[in-house]
């Protein structure tokens, strides 16, 4: 399980300077000063994820030992100040050295950054908060005061609800790929998922770059500005809604997507079949979300499974293609099936 980091990084005037000298920028960690005070272990684990020679860094005081004790390669960090998630990461190399910290930061009264990590990827984004209050089991008015360790929950809700897939899950994939396809040319049995071990040295893969969908959650902000009232969202046991409405005219989800292509179509529409499944109540509506209206044979596939399709026409307005009546109440029979 992926686990995400809020880290406060930009709240103040010294937190952006330490921000612009070690995540505005990489940082040469092979130059003397810095090289001399990494241990052998330390500077092999460095040289093996950022093998430049170069990587961004952050770190976290000796007070916070035990919480950076649960952080390990590959998982996120949402970087935050000033009401907005700033920037995302993922964990490198994670390393105890003050000495080291010392050349990349200096120390304050609370003492030294002594919690040194790299970042494997990084990305500067501009996420106001109220995408994260908006998801379920945060709150409204968190500022997210110093640094924090999401539990599974939390962090499964944050990489879904704001589009983040990371670069080591992709790498992953890439590697679980080739390894089924090496085992069926083989006539050899598949390995199970959870018996893969995969080597920290096969995410040496250039240009990585965590991945934040924005475009999804940019339609999803204005839909619900057109709407004229306060949905919310859904949390399932197979993940969580882009949008939750419950009215006058019942209860309806919706699953957005960045295209209108049908491949996105055919996505929406197993998403929504998979939730209203799995839905802790009864869904009225169910309706796909799509920057353009798509071709007709996509919307026939929408209706054909009782499916309305929503997609924008301009800025703030969206036309609705329903379903018709009868393949939705023939459908909702299926949807609240138990």
């Amino acid at each position: 399980m992926t686990v995400v980091v809020i880290q406060p990084s930009a709240g103040n005037a010294a937190s952006r300077r330490r921000w612009a000298d070690t995540l505005g920028q990489e940082v040469l960690f092979t130059s003397s000063e810095r090289e001399d005070r990494l241990s052998e272990d330390q500077r092999a684990a460095l040289l093996r994820l950022h093998p430049s020679g170069r990587a961004r860094f952050w770190g976290a005081r000796s007070f916070q030992d035990s919480k950076m004790a649960r952080v390990h390669l590959g998982d996120v960090v949402l970087f935050t100040g000033q009401k907005k998630v700033c920037g995302i990461g993922e964990v490198g190399v994670l390393f105890n050295n003050a000495a080291f910290a010392d050349t990349l930061w200096a120390p304050g009264g609370d003492g030294s950054w002594s919690n040194v990590y790299s970042l494997l990827s990084f990305q500067p984004t501009e996420i106001p908060y109220g995408e994260i209050w908006a998801l379920p089991g945060f709150n409204e008015g968190d500022n997210f005061m110093g640094l924090r360790i999401l539990d599974d929950d939390k962090s499964e809700a944050v990489l879904q609800g704001l589009g983040i897939t990371p670069s080591v899950s992709l790498q992953r994939d890439l590697v679980r790929e080739d390894e089924v396809a090496q085992a069926i040319a083989q006539g050899t049995q598949v390995v199970d998922l959870e018996n893969v071990h995969t080597p920290q040295t096969s995410y040496q893969t250039a240009g990585r770059l965590v991945l934040v969908h924005r475009a999804e959650a940019l339609l999803v902000s204005e839909y619900v500005d057109s709407l004229g009232c306060e949905p919310g969202r859904l949390r399932t046991p197979v993940g969580i809604t882009d949008i939750h409405v419950t009215g006058p005219d019942g209860t309806e989800i919706i699953e957005a997507k960045s295209g209108s292509g049908h491949r996105y179509v055919r996505d929406a529409l197993g998403q929504l079949l998979d939730y209203v499944a799995h839905s802790p109540e009864p869904a009225d509506r169910l309706s796909g979300l799509f920057p353009e209206k798509p071709a007709e044979v996509s919307v026939a596939l929408l209706h054909r499974y009782g499916v309305d399709c929503v997609y924008r026409q301009g800025p703030g307005a969206f036309e609705r293609l329903p379903a018709p009546p009868a393949a939705r109440e023939h459908m909702a029979k299926v949807w609240t099936a138990g």
